[in-house]
């Protein structure tokens, strides 16, 4: 494995030794292709890099010193192999991959807007993924992943999957039904509900029905208020929190502007960072990243939603979907800022550098 410190920009940071596994993220992995500014069909060449909200969340956890997990399957093919040694290159266990010689690895197109007057482009900042993962390896997925998983999944804490997963296939469901029955004893199971109505159509059940069974039986559920409007009815938190009193940890992204956590009879509400977006994907995965690598810190409420807003924060002034995390002091010392000076930070990847 090279230097990390010779490494690109792209990959300037110094990711940490991974320690016991402590998290596993469950779900599908994608290459990435991402198109030059401009119409999709003028582009000569694409940069080739890895996305999927487990991935994503993934990542972000062994950043924050979290021993993680992966368990998913890809295809016997370059972008499968690439998947897996940009997970490994991050810390991440990917042992608990399966190598699908039958189906491919899925990817999706990264269609970027240059901003020309052109009818096919898109405006200049704007980006369009265009998804190529049906009879992809993971929508093969299966309660039988868990147990050839056992080893990764007898001591960890915490086990985090999203709407994505539950969405890909009839077994990929009972892979999230079965995870929900685990014994919870010493663990907790967390769900993004991350709704996907593309994923749905090829689907006969009812998506709300399957996905308001996962947030019910889940310790922790993320909902976005936009998607929670969308597949419940309402993006209000306090009417969320009374549809969805079971998991113990709530969380509302509201529309970029604020998180809105419930945990327990708790209710905190905690505003988003001042920044300027350089694109949005892969937000949603970094604040539930860093969440839930806070949550097992044991920090405090608010600390976790802060934790979560600084996550997203790298994602948004990023250019990938993996968040490039400031250094672990920043982090801390960011978090524990009182009221006046949180609501007073401009997020910049600039000031994020200074430990």
């Amino acid at each position: 494995m090279p230097d990390s410190r010779k490494r690109s920009k792209e990959m300037s940071v110094i990711w940490p030794t991974p320690r016991r596994i402590r998290a596993v993220t469950v779900g599908e992995g994608l290459a990435v292709l991402v198109a030059r500014p401009g119409p999709l069909e003028d582009s000569p060449a694409f940069e080739r890099t890895a996305g999927g909200a487990e991935v994503n969340v993934a990542t972000v956890l062994t950043q924050l010193g979290i021993g993680t997990a992966w368990i998913s399957r890809v295809g016997r093919d370059g972008f499968g192999r690439y998947l897996i040694r940009h997970l490994s290159e991050r810390g991440v266990d990917t042992s608990a991959i399966h190598t699908d010689p039958a189906r491919p690895t899925g990817l999706y197109v990264k269609e970027r807007g240059g901003g020309s007057a052109l009818p096919t482009d898109l405006a200049a900042g704007s980006s369009r993924m265009l998804y190529y993962r049906t009879g992809s390896a993971a929508s093969a997925l299966s309660p039988a992943d868990l147990t050839a998983a056992a080893g990764v999944l007898e001591h960890c804490e915490l086990i985090h999957f999203t709407g994505v997963t539950t969405a890909l296939s009839p077994s990929a469901t009972e892979l999230t039904d079965a995870i929900l029955a685990l014994p919870r004893p010493g663990r907790l199971i967390s769900f993004d509900l991350n709704y996907r109505p593309a994923l749905w159509i090829r689907r006969s059940d009812d998506a709300a029905d399957i996905l308001a069974r996962q947030v019910r039986a889940a310790d922790v559920a993320f909902l976005g208020a936009d998607e929670a409007q969308e597949v419940f009815g309402t993006g209000d938190p306090a009417g969320l929190r009374e549809m969805f009193p079971q998991p113990r940890h709530l969380v509302i992204k509201n529309s970029g502007h604020s998180v809105t956590g419930f945990l327990g009879e708790d209710r905190c509400e905690t505003p988003a960072l001042r920044l300027r977006v350089t694109e949005a994907i892969g937000a949603g995965d970094a604040f539930a990243g860093g969440y839930l690598a806070a949550l097992l810190q044991g920090r405090p409420h608010e600390q976790l939603l802060r934790y979560g807003h600084l996550c997203a924060a790298a994602a948004l002034t990023g250019t990938g979907d993996v968040a490039e995390l400031p250094p672990a002091t920043t982090l801390e010392s960011w978090a524990a800022a009182t009221p006046s000076a949180w609501s007073a930070l401009r997020y910049t990847p600039e000031s994020a550098e200074v430990s």
